[in-house]
């Protein structure tokens, strides 16, 4: 027998937080990550590597800066259209409840 997908999502988001919950260093656990991740905005703005060190990081900070905000901008409109389609549902079971008081529908 298979499990549900949302209780695998729940186990996976449990083991997360225990894990984390169990962490004492936190960035010695994503150093990794940032480093491989910063090396990657360094790569993006200088990938034949002619440019100093210190121009390479400054416009690697710059990258992913500009990432991080391209992120924000993503959120922001999915949590609009999520807003605007509430809205409409809403609307739209008004509308329905209207129909039903009035007696349209029978």
């Amino acid at each position: 027998m298979s499990v549900p997908e949302s209780e695998r999502t729940l186990r996976a988001r449990l083991a997360a937080h225990q894990s984390w919950a169990n962490t004492t260093d936190r960035a010695a656990r994503t150093a990794k990550a940032r480093k491989a991740q910063l090396e990657r905005f360094e790569r993006e703005v200088d990938p034949d590597g002619v440019l100093t060190p210190a121009e390479r990081a400054t416009r690697a900070e710059h990258a992913r800066k500009a990432h991080l905000l391209r992120l924000s901008l993503k959120s922001a409109a999915s949590r609009r259209k999520a807003r605007d389609a509430a809205v409409k549902a809403r609307a739209a079971e008004a509308e329905l409840d209207t129909f039903h008081r009035s007696g349209v529908d029978q």
